[in-house]
């Protein structure tokens, strides 16, 4: 497996061929992505802020993990993998929902992802790898709205995008 290669795919998200990491995001070619998030018991969200050492959205705040499958991996085994290496922790994720975007980053970069959403329920202490996380935290969703609203800035573009997508299905699937 090739963790420094995304895999490319049509606006369907079937698999076209795959590209390394930094030529997918400095040629805004789309590409499959994964976003895990995770809640605590008590329903807290928990958010990791990003080093400065990652290559964009450096020092930002966002979901639990968030990165991409490698060529041949499943979306799901991706997730899984980059939760236990970002956060240190394992859970039991459900596939949420998937969406496309495309957002301009810094250094000429741009996100043009398919990203697949994924959600789990987990009171394990994190042990964040420092290559990847900064800080993390745990916050209630009224809260981190009214954070993201006031001070969008702080966060990363996809998470600015879907974190009331996230509440949404989540409350649905509760309901």
């Amino acid at each position: 497996m090739v963790d420094n290669d995304v895999i490319l795919v049509n606006k369907q998200d079937i698999t076209i061929g795959s590209m390394n990491k930094m030529e997918a995001h400095q040629g805004a070619h789309l590409h499959r992505a994964i976003s895990v998030f995770i809640v605590n018991s008590k329903g807290e969200w928990l958010l990791q802020q990003r080093t400065t050492e990652k290559y964009h959205s450096k020092g930002l705040w966002s979901n639990a993990c968030c990165s991409h499958p490698a060529p041949g991996e499943k979306t799901a085994d991706a997730a899984v993998r980059r939760l236990k290496y970002e956060m240190g922790i394992t859970a039991p994720l459900t596939d949420l929902f998937s969406f496309h975007y495309r957002a301009e980053l810094e250094n000429g970069l741009t996100e043009h992802e398919i990203d697949h959403v994924f959600w789990g329920v987990c009171d394990e202490k994190p042990n964040p790898n420092p290559n990847e996380v900064m800080d993390y935290r745990y916050v209630d969703y009224e809260t981190l709205l009214n954070e993201v609203n006031a001070s969008p800035e702080k966060y990363s573009e996809w998470f600015k995008m879907i974190v009331q997508k996230v509440q949404e299905h989540v409350k649905n699937r509760q309901a």
